[in-house]
């Protein structure tokens, strides 16, 4: 990989001292942070980087075909073989492959070159990363082959008790000869074949044709988001007894219906969207997320008793689809923040100079139907998804689009009013229509949604009337208006502030199908002046570590017995504290002055919490009796264990205590994991947690933590959730943030035990090992396709 070179497209280009890098890989995240960049994308470089990949492949295959497949390039990529250019994809989140077939030198030196050109580094309103910072793969299969995306099915159930999977297979047949082939689908449960359909099909020459088939299984497992039951179908070609190509797909069984007065019902059963808004970045994983990561925080979120997410903007990883389809979420997957014309992109901080206008509206025009129609294919088979967003607050007020509407008293949400000089909003009427028919071109099962910022503006031109589901971004104050004007609405918000009122619009209103914070975990960029580098809106941090409001929203949205003390000043203004940012101003931690008045709020989903003090009861409280879901004691402080015990018809369900800590005297650290794959792929996470003599948590340390590892791993990033922490996100050392920190550690390609360090100046420190363990030969054989 190298940053400075040019024209290092062609096959003999030097490229010695390049540096080698494994792919997924992201330059971004390795730059400094910095106030000439963008707040924005985080305040981290862009620019323009090269990729060379040599391989060889044996003459054996010269008769078949070779593709590349890239997950995801951000951004501008333009791809060669041999010197060949096979093509550009501006758009950095969309999912692509070139057929490099006729250009293979087959028993020589082959190299893919790849440029990628984020020279326009304010081009979001958020993180991106710039590089191949996905998956790329090498596909080899005979000339006639499943064609990519080429799999199509539509599992349904009628009446729950009678499953239909209707199974569409493009084939190609990319010779010269009229071709006779039998394509097989065979669908397993646990391992058994439970239906399976064929069709005798004649190809003829330079064709690709659409097999259909249909299985019907009694009685299936439903995939739902408690139980996910999933079912592997697995498609063959065959000519003569010979498999020539075969895919798998995972499907579900499962029934959706949108009622615009009742709301969503799965599998018949009515329930409400416990959603969250999610950008792709992992802090200082940046945007080249390993998929172990993805799965801690998919695993935090159902703690929380999130059941939904929305990929806010655009397109996320293929293995992060998979998980969902594993865990059980439901999936709004989003592609679009802006359609022909640019939002405004902070480059000073939030709200703060002259913005840019950089971005994919540069490209709409040309690929945005291609970039919508690829999305679809890609994803469409996974049972997680259950609607498409064509557009994340396109129709924000006067950027760029403005209405006369605006001007009226029906406008309350915003101070933007009509401006006649900007463009005019009917625009969104046209364009959503047109990606609606793109949609419905490619998938039917699924409805079309869309995030709107204005519901005032989108119901005159024709915006929300395109959707078959609509989405208001902070817009509860419509609800009842708007479900009255338009009884035959589908509602749900979109995008959602933390606030009580927020959700009881949700759960008192059977018409609105749920609601999806902003957001489920903080995100680097869309920041504030400098140094301030990521957004802070997130119930959980860029570590993993929960924050108050997550306690608040899994009191709300989680069965399972809980309790939860934050601490504060008392208020003296009840306005500030009621606001979206309440519990912001919590913390959980027992360390104030002797005797000052502190004020105690507790979270709890159980019918009653009692307080104590140094074993002293301090009184019971009933959360019936509370109007806002919490409980609150105003006390003065004394030095030793604040705790609750929540109860459940008077007997203990849950507990929760802090402590008063003394000085930062040791390291602790817990590892998730005692074995990781030789695969360089796998990861462990390391909590680290600074501690007192006797063990206890000490909430103010931000001691400096240092992290050397030995023997078959590497450490791939520390994270400290610190918003004005610039500190080099790549080497071993890091300052801790309200006493913790996450070291992320990776397997390399060998076996044998990896030994951590974890040292801090004038603590104890720790030692951990991990073991890195043989990868198996069917999974070698995996990963090589």
């Amino acid at each position: 990989m190298n940053r400075d070179a040019t024209n290092a497209d062609q096959i003999n280009f030097g490229d010695d001292n390049w540096r080698n890098v494994d792919l997924p890989h992201d330059w971004s995240i390795e730059g400094l942070f910095d106030s000439k960049w963008a707040s924005g994308t985080g305040y981290l470089p862009g620019g323009i980087g090269w990729y060379r990949k040599h391989f060889t492949l044996d003459k054996v295959y010269k008769a078949k075909k070779v593709f590349v497949y890239f997950e995801g390039v951000y951004n501008n990529s333009e791809v060669w073989i041999n010197g060949i250019n096979l093509g550009k994809r501006p758009n950095g989140y969309i999912s692509f492959y070139y057929d490099m077939s006729e250009h293979i030198r087959f028993g020589s030196d082959n190299v893919i070159a790849v440029k990628v050109d984020h020279t326009k580094y304010a081009d979001s309103r958020w993180y991106t990363g710039s590089g191949i910072y996905r998956n790329v793969k090498l596909i080899i299969t005979e000339p006639l082959y499943i064609k990519p995306w080429g799999v199509y099915t539509r599992a349904s159930v009628e009446e729950l008790e009678r499953g239909l999977l209707d199974a569409e297979v493009t084939v190609v047949n990319d010779t010269s000869t009229i071709s006779k082939v039998v394509v097989k689908c065979e669908l397993f449960c646990d391992g058994r074949i439970v239906g399976k359909s064929e069709q005798k099909v004649t190809l003829d020459k330079e064709s690709e044709s659409i097999v259909r088939g249909n299985i019907e299984v009694l009685k299936p497992n439903l995939w739902d988001v408690n139980n996910p039951e999933l079912y592997v179908l697995v498609s063959y070609v065959e000519n003569g007894e010979k498999i020539i190509d075969s895919v798998k797909t995972n499907i579900g069984f499962r029934k959706i219906r949108f009622d615009a007065n009742l709301g969503f019902f799965l599998n018949n059963k009515n329930m409400k969207f416990k959603g969250i808004c999610m950008h792709h970045d992992a802090g200082c994983l940046g945007a080249a997320v390993p998929i172990d990561v993805l799965d801690r925080r998919l695993e935090i979120l159902k703690e929380l008793g999130c059941n939904a997410i929305r990929t806010s903007h655009n397109a996320f990883s293929p293995g992060f689809y998979d998980l969902c389809d594993k865990k059980g979420f439901l999936v709004i997957d989003e592609v679009f923040d802006e359609w022909e014309l640019p939002k405004k992109k902070w480059v000073e901080g939030w709200n703060i100079g002259t913005p840019s206008k950089d971005g994919y509206a540069e490209y709409f025009e040309e690929w945005a139907k291609f970039d919508l129609r690829d999305q679809i294919l890609r994803d469409r088979n996974h049972p997680c998804i259950i609607m498409w967003s064509i557009g994340n607050e396109v129709d924000y007020p006067n950027d760029p689009y403005s209405h006369e509407v605006l001007n009226t008293e029906e406008n309350p949400q915003t101070h933007a009013k009509f401006d006649k000089n900007l463009p005019y909003a009917d625009r969104l009427g046209e364009i959503s229509r047109e990606l609606v028919c793109v949609v419905k071109q490619h998938d039917t099962t699924r409805p079309v949604t869309a995030g709107l910022a204005s519901a005032l503006m989108s119901n005159e031109v024709g915006y929300a009337d395109a959707l078959d589901v609509v989405g208001y971004n902070y817009q509860e104050f419509r609800y009842d208006g708007d479900h009255a004007r338009y009884p035959d609405r589908i509602l749900y918000g979109s995008e959602n502030g933390m606030a009580l009122k927020a959700w009881q619009s949700v759960a008192e209103n059977n018409f609105i199908m749920g609601q999806f914070l902003w957001t489920g975990i903080e995100y680097l960029g869309e920041a504030g002046k400098y140094p301030v580098r990521h957004a802070r809106s997130g119930v959980i941090d860029l570590a993993g570590q929960k924050k108050p409001e997550f306690y608040f929203r899994q009191s709300l949205w989680n069965d399972e017995p809980m309790v939860f003390i934050g601490v504060s000043k008392p208020s003296k203004n009840q306005k500030r504290t009621k606001s979206w940012w309440a519990h912001y101003l919590l913390q959980p931690h027992w360390n104030w002055n002797k005797g000052q008045d502190v004020k105690i709020t507790v979270f709890s989903n159980c019918e009653e919490v009692e307080l104590f003090l140094n074993e002293k009861s301090i009184g019971s409280k009933q959360m019936k009796d509370s109007t806002d879901k919490e409980l609150t004691w105003q006390i003065p402080f004394e030095e030793g264990e604040l705790s609750a015990v929540a109860r459940n018809q008077g007997k203990k369900a849950a507990s929760f205590k802090l402590q008063t800590s003394g000085e930062p005297t040791y390291l602790l650290a817990e590892i998730d994991k005692k074995e990781l794959r030789a695969n360089k792929e796998d990861i462990a996470h390391i909590d680290v947690l600074i501690a007192d003599k006797e063990g206890i948590p000490v909430y103010s340390a931000n001691n400096r933590i240092n992290c050397q590892v030995n023997g078959p791993i590497q450490l791939l990033g520390m994270e400290d959730a610190n918003p004005e922490n610039t500190e080099d996100y790549k080497d071993s050392e890091q300052n801790s943030f309200k006493g913790r920190l996450l070291a992320y550690i990776q397997a390399l390609d060998r076996t044998g035990r990896g030994t951590i360090i974890l040292s801090s100046p004038g603590l104890k420190g720790v030692e951990l090992t991990i073991e890195i363990v043989k990868t198996n030969e069917s999974e070698m054989t995996k990963q090589k396709k």
